[in-house]
């Protein structure tokens, strides 16, 4: 084998090892936020020794304690729930509102179109930071508040996504002749249109997990996001910021896990994104 040939064979390689790396990790830790409750962790809220002990000082708590004794590694894990049921309610509601939106504009057009661009438009005229700071502030935080809110947050791309995919289609010879032989809307709508523009939401959707779980970590940082004493990697790591000349971990834990699923949502929603655009 030559030397171009072997540089050639690695670069097609590499994004088939990232893709499979990325998808390991979101399984790991979709099985570890499951599974939480069947694995031998101590509650997340309970103190299991004393205040910021460093990794391995003492087994199970391979991660050590936090300011108050409570196990980094509990807490980790039952974070990832939280921020895993955030992270995938919000794209879920996001997609599937802003997907049936985006369909119905490109389909009816006339006023249907323009009054869901104006709904659009109202959406996206509030600061998205103040917008979720003001409803913080009426509603009590908790996973539901921060899954509604995030989600009408990103209705609008969404939206919009599917709106583009649905006209390009619009022309296309399998839907001229659905309607020349007479089909109905919701024949039309759902099983012309509609199918077509779930790819193109779908890898979008893998990427805006990943901008949903930096968003619901910020809000908890903040102190706005889920309520203590629940587990939230933001919340951890707004705790861990007043120890961080001693005990560095209680930062550096959470943030790595934030990072490496963010990492992994991004390369996962890049492969399927070129996906997208060879089956479109």
């Amino acid at each position: 084998m030559t030397a171009a040939t072997a540089i050639r064979v690695a670069v097609r390689r590499r994004p088939r090892l990232a893709t499979w790396a990325a998808a390991s990790w979101l399984a790991l830790l979709s099985l570890l936020a499951l599974g939480a409750g069947l694995l031998p962790l101590v509650a997340p809220d309970a103190p299991v020794g004393g205040p910021n002990l460093p990794p391995f000082a003492a087994f199970p708590e391979v991660l050590g304690t936090d300011g108050i004794g409570r196990s980094v590694l509990s807490r980790l894990v039952y974070g990832a729930r939280i921020s895993l049921a955030v992270s995938l309610g919000a794209t879920l509601l996001a997609a599937v509102a802003g997907g049936l939106l985006g369909v119905l504009a490109a389909y009816l057009r006339g006023v249907a179109e323009s009054a869901i661009g104006v709904l659009l438009d109202a959406i996206l005229a509030f600061p998205p930071l103040l917008l979720l700071l003001a409803l913080a502030a009426v509603v009590r935080p908790g996973v539901g508040t921060l899954v509604v809110s995030l989600g009408l947050l990103f209705v609008p791309p969404f939206a919009r996504l599917a709106k583009a995919a649905a006209l390009s289609r619009l022309s296309r010879e399998y839907f001229v002749a659905a309607q020349a032989l007479g089909a109905g809307h919701g024949r039309l709508l759902f099983r012309e249109l509609l199918p077509g523009c779930v790819a193109p939401v779908a890898s979008y959707a893998v990427v805006t997990a990943a901008m949903m779980i930096m968003m619901e970590g910020a809000l908890s940082f903040l102190g706005v996001g889920i309520p203590p004493p629940a587990p939230s990697w933001g919340a951890m790591i707004a705790a861990g910021k007043d120890f961080l000349a001693v005990a560095p971990q209680l930062v550096l834990v959470p943030c790595a896990a934030m990072f490496l699923t963010v990492l992994a949502f991004n390369t996962a929603g890049e492969r399927l994104r070129a996906w997208a655009g060879e089956v479109s």
